[in-house]
């Protein structure tokens, strides 16, 4: 079985950055995305694109088709007082904030002036190029509910909350 669209794919990985710095693995086939759902950037998912259980892939890919350049304009300036007075604000906390239209992100505190607090609203690995070396474990046909849902449910089901 291939992976493509509406296929659970089990993967091993280890990916480093240009300098050859480990930034995350993953083994015993425990990370499972559902194929074509965009639950993986999309360079990784190209490069999956009909590999099969025990397929090895190396891939570099660049931002653009990672988690995208850095974009200047989500890195900000915040008064000081809009953070907890208990807490010591230090450079690479990270805290959850909402844009003007109400979304949700995660914010990196990237400097801490007297009177600011410069944050970044960027993913970290944001204008960062990847290298991953996969190992495909598994490649199994998704449920009607995963596909449903657009993620791959864990042993026993997925209870949504």
């Amino acid at each position: 079985m291939h992976a493509e669209k509406n296929k659970v794919v089990a993967i091993d990985y280890t990916l480093k950055d240009a300098n050859g710095n480990l930034i995350d693995e993953s083994k015993d086939g425990e990370f499972a995305y559902l194929h074509g759902a965009s639950n993986i950037i999309p360079g990784l998912e190209q490069a999956l694109e009909g590999k099969q259980a025990g397929d090895a892939v190396q891939v570099t890919i660049q931002p653009e088709d990672a988690y995208g350049d850095i974009d200047p304009a989500k890195i900000q300036q915040a008064p000081r007082n809009m953070f907890p007075d208990d807490v010591e604000i230090q450079p690479g906390m990270q805290f959850h904030a909402q844009t003007p239209d109400g979304q949700d992100v995660m914010v990196t505190v990237t400097s801490v002036e007297e009177d600011h607090v410069v944050i970044d609203g960027n993913h970290p690995l944001a204008g960062v190029t990847l290298n991953f070396d996969v190992t495909v474990k598994d490649v199994r046909d998704a449920s009607a509910e995963e596909i449903e849902h657009r993620h791959v449910h864990g042993p026993g089901g997925h209870q949504h909350g």
